[in-house]
């Protein structure tokens, strides 16, 4: 199965898949060396993911794409007047595009927006939004710690993950993560992924 995991971060939704051939693409170098070290058997691309997707989405048979989430968190209320920003709409062209133009399993994963979505998601679990091709059931994780106060060293015992040495910016890049055990319930609730499920047991 050939994946493409769009603005890659430190890869928390990816850390449980198997069985796939995963490609990532994630254009900040730093960010990208702590990818290749925690996942090298997976192809990183440092490039822009809008473009990429563009160019490439129908060499895949599914795409995760988590854009930038800043312009859409609720944490924009709490921005002074003179920082405010509009919402990256590349969120949305993404959506449409792959609903109309991609023949494989998709999901667009952002957070829980401040305004009302402008399209409805698949599915609102933990933090996140999902929009999807398929269906994606309710799951409990264990309890969240507050992101936006918990300190590196709890968040990767929450993620479960070890950033390479010398990363910096580990408590941003942890915040940002989704939890993998959320990323693989995403990923399996797949109707591909169900009937390899059967075949295998």
């Amino acid at each position: 199965m050939k994946v493409l995991n769009l603005y890659a971060g430190i890869g928390g939704n990816r850390k449980l898949w198997e069985n796939c051939e995963v490609t990532s693409v994630e254009n900040v170098d730093y960010i990208a060396d702590a990818y290749e070290t925690m996942f090298p058997e997976d192809k990183v691309i440092r490039t822009d993911a809008h473009q990429y997707l563009l160019d490439h989405f129908s060499e895949y048979d599914f795409i995760w794409s988590s854009p930038p989430c800043p312009t859409h968190s609720r944490l924009n209320d709490a921005i002074p007047d003179e920082r405010k920003r509009y919402p990256d709409m590349g969120l949305y062209q993404e959506i449409i595009f792959l609903k109309h133009y991609f023949k494989g399993q998709w999901v667009v994963e952002n957070v829980v927006s401040y305004y009302d979505p402008l399209i409805n998601p698949t599915a609102s679990l933990a933090r996140h939004y999902f929009w999807a091709n398929y269906t994606i059931p309710t799951i409990q994780l264990e309890q969240n710690p507050d992101i936006s106060r918990s300190q590196h060293k709890d968040l990767a015992a929450y993620h479960d993950i070890v950033l390479p040495t010398g990363t910096k910016d580990q408590r941003k890049l942890l915040r940002n993560a989704v939890h993998p055990k959320l990323g693989l319930h995403v990923f399996q609730s797949q109707p591909l992924q169900q009937e390899l499920f059967k075949v295998e047991t």
